[in-house]
C-alpha cells in the first residue's frame, strides 16, 4: 500500500464524508467511507483499515456502542479510533475514551490541522 494510510470515516452526513475525504487525500491517505454502523464492519471486513474517525451520534447504533464492539474483536483491537463528534459538554470526551477511543476530535472540524492530527495518532500506533 503506498501513501499515508487507510482511513475509515464512519458518519451518517454526506456532506462530512466528503469535506474531511477531501481534505485527507489531499495529504496522501486513502478514505474509506461508512453511512452506518453495518457498512462500517462490512468495510473492516473487505478492506484494511489503518485508524477510524467515528462520528457519535448516528442512527441505529452510536458511535459508543459500534466502538465498544469494533475493539472486542482481537482483529480490531489495536486500529486507532477517533471520535469526532460535537458532543462537548463536560463528560463527553470522557465518554468516548471509555467506550474505547483512541482520541477525540470535536466538531466542526478543524481541516487545517486534521492530517496531523491522524498521524500523531498513527505513529503512536506504528511500534508494533
Amino acid at each position: 500500500m503506498q501513501g499515508k494510510g487507510t482511513i475509515l470515516y464512519v458518519e451518517d452526513n454526506q456532506d462530512n464524508r466528503n469535506l474531511v475525504r477531501r481534505v485527507l487525500e489531499v495529504e496522501d491517505f486513502s478514505v474509506a467511507e461508512a453511512k452506518d454502523a453495518a457498512q462500517a464492519l462490512e468495510r473492516l471486513e473487505t478492506e484494511s483499515i489503518d485508524l477510524i474517525l467515528m462520528d457519535i451520534n448516528m442512527p441505529d447504533m452510536d458511535g459508543y456502542t459500534l466502538t465498544s464492539k469494533i475493539k472486542s474483536m482481537p482483529q480490531y483491537k489495536n486500529v486507532p479510533i477517533i471520535a469526532v463528534t460535537a458532543n462537548v459538554m463536560r463528560g463527553d470526551r470522557e465518554r468516548s475514551l471509555e467506550a474505547g477511543c483512541d482520541g477525540y476530535i470535536q466538531k466542526p472540524i478543524d481541516i487545517d490541522t486534521l492530517s496531523q492530527q491522524i498521524e500523531r495518532f498513527l505513529s503512536r500506533n506504528t511500534n508494533g
